[in-house]
This record gives structure tokens, C-alpha cells and sequence, in this order.
């Protein structure tokens, strides 16, 4: 047993003592406090017979490098050159043509003849409306017309006998006529019953279905048909862009390009397997926003663009001789400006101011800043701190699309 618990099992009690309340407590005070002692001194030897923990080594299974390893990058050199300087716009496609088909005799709709969704050719029938009103009176106005008809023939014979006059005459001629154009009239009304198409192209989904009441008072639309090979883009250009652009090609600081050919750039930054070309260039610039109006004409015999989306647009601008094109990612924004990081020839990355001016495809293109033959940093920026040892690659994956 523990020194100081026996000496506590050892206190003198006398009759007197236990009757009291003080005396009491005091003791069992002690007691505790022994036994806090001896929870003390058991943890300090525990404590001191095991050996110091040993420092676990750094995993090298972590997240970066070792300290003092070069971070490894991907760069581009920097080339002079003489580049296409372009500028994407938002444009939104549409059908070269459209046509409504309309149903233009009032009767029962009996019957739709083509796929909804399908390329249709133009005169092909589409639906067959009851004809039976129609034919009737297709079959009266030949019977008016072959009345008056004879009748004409027959004042003929008697105007040589004087029997009638001229007068006459001339009604009989004008019945006739109008005999003529009624039967004419209800022809084309029967033919109507078969609705034709009156483009080639393809067919949207029918607005009808059989059995409706069609061609009362008006001409019921029954569906839309659409030509979208080629397609056409419709896009604006900033007036006040345009001006700085021919006031630069003008002071010989860009060199004019060839106009009239476009690229089309899909939702995925992909480029449209056909180039487009520029048909129509609106003449003022629009007082309420400043833009000038253009259309672009696009083949499209993969059905890959539809009217009514969105696209962009990548125009040629003009041609700026002796300039650095850098993809985008190398390029970024502080405080100060724009700027890029380079490889120095000790092997560390080094931020470099540069100013661009303006694209061309997905790069920018670098005026100020690159005299040329640099290692610029394009993949691995947020490893490569400034001051930063870093071991430089060529980049891997090629970062200009098909030349314009």
C-alpha cells in the first residue's frame, strides 16, 4: 500500500472525534488529496518509463515536390511572326428559306402524307383536304360555262341575221368570260385539296391534325418548311470598332485583310467543319446600338446547325506584322496589367509585363513586352511561384487550330 494512504488509515479517532462533523471531513480531505498524489506519481512513471516518440519522416506520397525540387512546366517559345488578327462576334443562324404551307380551301383535313422532321421536295403533296364541296362546284361553273358558252354561239349566228344587236352580242362575250374565269376558279380550288409544297427543304411538325376544319375565312397554317443547307448567319459589328480599325490600317500600323470569309465557333469552342463567307453588309450604322448589321452564308450538309441558335463568329480583321501570338491561358491579369511569367536562364519563373492587342483565333496577340525567343509559361502557373526553380518542358498538346 501506498506511504501516504497508510498513514492516512492510521489517524487517531477517538469517540469524541467521530461524533464530530469537522474532524470527519478533514479526513476524508486527506484521503483525497493522497490519492491525488498517487494518480501524480503513477502518471510521471509511466510517462518516464517509456521512450521518447520518434519524428515520423516526411511521406514523399504528398501533394507537391520536395522542397528544393523544380516544379516542372509546360512552355511555348516565343516566336515573332506575322499573324491574322480576327475578332469573334455573336451571330444566331437562320434558314436561307421558309415557306408556311397553308391550307387555302376551307374543308376537313383527311390526311397527313409526310414524316414530320423529313426533307420534303418541293410540289410533293402533303395533306389531302375532303374535296367534295370543291368538286361540286368545280362542276358547277362548267356547266355555267358551257351554258354560256352556247349561248355565245348562238347570238353569234343570229347577229349575221341581224336578228340581235351588237349590244347583245357583247353581253353574251361577257358571260362567257365570266363563265370562263369561274371554271377556272374552281379548278385551282380542287387542286388545292392536295397541298403541295411550295419549297424544297425540311419539315417541321405539323400544326393540324386530321379531322380539323381548315381554311375558313383564311389560310390555316399546317407547317413550316425550312432550306438549311446552306444556312445563313445573321451578326452585328461595332461601328466605332470598325472605324479604329481602318484608322490603324490607314496609319500603316495593320495591314488590311482579306474580307469576306468567317469561321463559325460552336458552343465547344470547335471550329464548323465549312467555312462561311459574307453576303451582305448593311450600309448606316443602327442609332440605337451603334452596330452595323452583316450576314454570313454557311454550308451545312451535316444538318449540324439549326435556326434559331446562338454561334459565334470569327472575322478577319486585319494583318499585324512582327508580333507574339500566345495562347490565352499564358496570359494574365494583375494589378498592374496584364502580364506573363517566364523561364529565365537560371531556371526560375519571372513575371513579364506584356500588352496585347486584340486575337487572333484563340490566341492573343503580344505588341510590348517579348522581344522574342522567351519560355513563356502556359501550363503549371499556380505551381510556379515568382522566384521559383522550375524545370521547363515544350508543351504537348498543339495550341493553334487550323490556319485562316
Amino acid at each position: 500500500m501506498n506511504p501516504l494512504l497508510r498513514a492516512a488509515s492510521r489517524l487517531p479517532l477517538s469517540p469524541g472525534l467521530c461524533a464530530s462533523n469537522a474532524t470527519l471531513a478533514a479526513r476524508m480531505m486527506f484521503l483525497v488529496l493522497a490519492m491525488l498524489l498517487l494518480a501524480l506519481t503513477g502518471c510521471g512513471k509511466s510517462g518516464s518509463d517509456q521512450p521518447p516518440a520518434k519524428t515520423s519522416a516526411p511521406s514523399k506520397a504528398g501533394g507537391g515536390p520536395p522542397a528544393g525540387m523544380p516544379v516542372e512546366v509546360e512552355v511555348v517559345v516565343a516566336t515573332r511572326s506575322s499573324v491574322t488578327m480576327t475578332q469573334e462576334l455573336p451571330g444566331r443562324l437562320a434558314a436561307t428559306r421558309t415557306a408556311q404551307v397553308r391550307a387555302r380551301v376551307e374543308g376537313i383535313l383527311e390526311k397527313r402524307l409526310f414524316e414530320e422532321g423529313s426533307d420534303v421536295k418541293e410540289g410533293a403533296t402533303l395533306y389531302r383536304i375532303d374535296a367534295r364541296n370543291v368538286q361540286a362546284a368545280l362542276d358547277s361553273a362548267r356547266a355555267d360555262h358551257a351554258a354560256a358558252r352556247l349561248n355565245a354561239e348562238r347570238y353569234r349566228s343570229l347577229l349575221v341575221l341581224r336578228a340581235v344587236s351588237q349590244q347583245d352580242m357583247d353581253l353574251a362575250e361577257a358571260r362567257l368570260k365570266q363563265a370562263d374565269a369561274a371554271l377556272t376558279r374552281a379548278s385551282i380550288d380542287v387542286e388545292n385539296a392536295h397541298v403541295p409544297a411550295p419549297i424544297s427543304g425540311r419539315i417541321g411538325r405539323s400544326l393540324v391534325t386530321e379531322g380539323a376544319l381548315v381554311g375558313r375565312a383564311e389560310a390555316t397554317p399546317l407547317a413550316v418548311i425550312e432550306q438549311i443547307d446552306p444556312i445563313h448567319v445573321n451578326f452585328t459589328q461595332s461601328g466605332s470598332d470598325a472605324l479604329r480599325l481602318q484608322q490603324a490600317i490607314k496609319a500603316g500600323k495593320l495591314r488590311a485583310a482579306e474580307r469576306g470569309r468567317v469561321d463559325v465557333v460552336l458552343e465547344d469552342g470547335t471550329l464548323h467543319s465549312r467555312p462561311g463567307r459574307i453576303i451582305f453588309s448593311d450600309l448606316a450604322v443602327d442609332p440605337a446600338t451603334g452596330s452595323v448589321s452583316l450576314r454570313a452564308i454557311v454550308e451545312n450538309p451535316g444538318r449540324e446547325l439549326l435556326p434559331g441558335a446562338f454561334v459565334r463568329i470569327r472575322v478577319p480583321m486585319a494583318v499585324a506584322d512582327d508580333v507574339i501570338r500566345l495562347p490565352q491561358r499564358a496570359v494574365q491579369t494583375g494589378p498592374q496589367g496584364q502580364f506573363v511569367t517566364i523561364v529565365s536562364e537560371d531556371g526560375k519563373a519571372v513575371p513579364r509585363p506584356v500588352r496585347t492587342m486584340g486575337m487572333t483565333g484563340p490566341d492573343f496577340v503580344i505588341s510590348e513586352g517579348l522581344a522574342g525567343g522567351e519560355q513563356v509559361i502556359v501550363n503549371g502557373l499556380q505551381r510556379a511561384r515568382p522566384g521559383s526553380m522550375v524545370r521547363a518542358v515544350p508543351l504537348s498538346a498543339p495550341q493553334v487550330p487550323r490556319t485562316k
